[in-house]
């Protein structure tokens, strides 16, 4: 599925366009703020090839895409960018606001006024990598690149609240060009130079009309510019609603700006700065009286966090620390916690058996060197359970570790080996053995614990079933079940799930899509039909039949659910040579005829018609097998195991 046509599919599976009222993005997932959550089909979403899993979590939808989210989140603009701008005013308009969980809402708007200026910090803390990793080799130092160098590395916290003005804006649906001219009042020369010059004129406030405006350097500050556009986009509309219409233009945005740059100054500017320096200090004091145990806790709790999108909570201190103490104790654990997953990720490369597996998780354990971790989280790790604690058990030793020896990160940059530049410890070793004990410590635990995988990639053929205690029979390739009792019960434990189709077993690994491929969607086998018809393997209902008609999710009586989905990419011939029979919510029966399509049709027009057939709730089971890895089944016969 292109990007283009996994935009579209997002878009509607979380209610359309209309329930939209914020979306941003970060390293692997779209985030989105809806309406109304219960509008958003995260089942469907989680079937969605391309999708790695989708949840409602910190007060937003998040969809987690992987390494393609910044063309796919494009193309969502792209697809309603007009439309969500005018919602948004109008939201911003009304000053509606939408009620939620206290600490959700709080989540929620750390990750929407973050994410977006991502970016930026990331590039400046690579760059600042860099010139620290130049310096310290003495490349051409005291040169006019590395004063250049250095410049790029600081752009961000010198100009912080500007970055953090726009975002803010942008969170609280108000003017961005009134927010940036707030964080002008914070970083003009007239207050930066006066305090600049506290020492030596001895001057430290100004007079307001008998109110004192502290001056502060406020350039690298967080809280202040945040809490000055919160407040503004309340006021905005209320003054707006005050003045006359044909006087909006003139006299709206003086009366804004002559209340808030002074309120600003005296009020937010002061208490932000202070509450800043308070949580930047409480957590420093933490790490020096019981370093051990917070970064431990931290280091062992950081996957965690991941998974639900709660680590941007802690991106303000970190920014804070840098901002005000050229470091932070922060981003070490997430270091240690990064590089355990890569080694967890490695340990299940050694033992699985499935080759698609073994292409995943060596793939995910790279990308998790270079800090991106959810491909091996979601991917890898967290689908066996016993490598992912024994990455957190990694995380939590080493974090642990570099809280004893101090380290630190002195940019704010993703957490991997790229960045290792930007940490520093009581001796630099310690960072490196760091990282070593990591991946090492994390790679030895998955192999101690093991993975549940009995006989991945095995077919049923193999399987001595006969003459087991539950006298279970034998099952071969091409055995035929009864249609009437097509999900049968072969032990006291186990159940069958009969072929939905006719045609030619392929393993799902050759399905030249990486979320089948990957087995992402779910563990199952994949049929080149040789007749167009699909037919239901169990009595159940269907959950979700595409309009495009190519993909059609089913629940069985028993809760057993698939996807069957035909063809590769066929998303895109927009429900041509496909005609099904059934609706979504619909009743069906074992044998009854769901969907006809044409496969020359489909194949003419330049689509593979392999059709992947998966078990899409495979962690309430021990394992999904196959009757068999290749050749000829008829739509009836025996085609998956499950084992509970």
């Amino acid at each position: 599925m292109n990007n283009k046509d996994l935009a579209k599919n997002v878009l509607e599976l979380v209610g359309g366009e209309q329930n939209i009222s914020g979306l941003t993005h970060c390293a692997t997932r779209l985030r989105f703020v809806l309406k109304d959550d219960s509008k958003a089909d995260l089942k469907t979403l989680n079937q969605l090839e391309g999708v790695l899993k989708a949840q409602n979590s910190g007060g937003q939808v998040q969809v987690i895409i992987g390494a393609k989210v910044d063309a796919v989140y494009n193309e969502v603009k792209n697809l309603t960018s007009d439309r969500l701008e005018n919602s948004e005013e109008s939201a911003a308009s009304s000053g509606s606001k939408k009620k939620r969980n206290p600490f959700n809402a709080v989540l929620e708007t750390i990750a929407g006024i973050f994410t977006p200026i991502l970016p930026a910090l990331v590039g400046c803390g690579m760059i600042k990598c860099l010139a620290t990793v130049m310096a310290a080799l003495g490349w051409l130092e005291g040169s006019g690149f590395m004063v250049v160098i250095n410049m790029i590395g600081d752009l961000i916290f010198y100009f912080l609240p500007f970055f953090l003005a726009v975002s803010a804006a942008h969170k609280f649906k108000t003017n961005p060009y009134l927010a940036v001219a707030l964080a002008a009042g914070l970083m003009h020369p007239t207050i930066l130079n006066a305090a600049a010059k506290i020492a030596e004129t001895g001057v430290s406030t100004i007079d307001f009309l008998g109110m004192p405006i502290l001056l502060m350097k406020y350039s690298s500050s967080v809280i202040p510019i945040i809490l000055a556009v919160w407040i503004m986009s309340y006021l905005y509309p209320l003054v707006n609603r005050v003045v006359p219409k044909f006087l909006q233009v003139l006299l709206t945005p003086m009366i804004v700006l002559f209340i808030m740059v002074p309120l600003e100054l005296i009020v937010f500017g002061p208490v932000g700065s202070h509450i800043g320096d308070w949580l930047t200090n409480g957590i420093n004091s933490l790490f020096s009286t019981a370093g051990i145990l917070a970064g431990a806790i931290l280091g062992f709790f950081k996957p965690i966090m991941v998974m639900f999108g709660m680590h941007y909570a802690i991106m303000p201190i970190q920014i804070q620390q840098v901002a005000t103490l050229g470091a932070t104790v922060l981003l070490p654990t997430a270091l240690a916690a990064n590089l355990a997953q890569a080694g967890a990720a490695f340990g299940v490369f050694v033992l699985t058996k499935n080759k698609t597996m073994k292409s995943a998780a060596g793939s995910s354990g790279l990308t998790a060197l270079f800090g991106i971790t959810e491909p091996a989280i979601y991917g890898v790790t967290l689908k066996y359970k016993r490598p992912f604690f024994a990455a957190c058990l990694a995380g939590g030793i080493v974090g642990g570790f570099y809280s004893l020896v101090h380290t630190t990160a002195n940019a704010i940059a993703l957490p991997g080996v790229l960045a290792l530049g930007t940490y520093t410890a009581d001796r630099y070793i310690y960072v490196i053995l760091g990282c070593i004990a990591s991946v090492v410590l994390a790679f030895v635990f998955t192999l101690i614990a093991g993975i549940k995988e009995d006989t991945d990639g095995t077919s049923l053929a193999k399987q001595k079933n006969a003459g087991s205690a539950d006298n279970s029979p034998t099952m071969a390739a091409g055995s035929t079940v009864p249609s009437e009792a097509s999900l049968l019960t072969a032990s006291s434990t186990d159940m069958l799930i009969v072929s939905p189709m006719t045609g030619e077993i392929k393993p799902i690994s050759e399905v030249e899509d990486q979320a089948f491929a990957q087995e992402l969607m779910g563990k199952g086998i994949a049929i080149v039909p040789t007749e167009g018809k699909v037919y239901a393997p169990f009595d159940g209902v269907v959950e979700a039949l595409y309009r495009t008609k190519h993909a059609i999710g089913l629940k069985a009586n028993n809760g057993v659910e698939i996807l069957i989905h035909i063809g590769v990419d066929t998303v895109s011939l927009k429900g041509k040579y496909f005609n099904a029979h059934i609706k979504q919510g619909q009743t069906i029966q074992a044998g009854e005829l769901l969907v006809e399509f044409d496969p020359d049709g489909i194949t003419s027009a330049g689509y593979n018609t392999i059709t992947s057939i998966v078990v899409t709730n495979m962690q309430q089971y021990g394992d999904v097998l196959t009757t068999a890895s290749s050749g000829p089944i008829r739509e009836s016969e025996a085609l998956i195991k499950l084992i509970p």
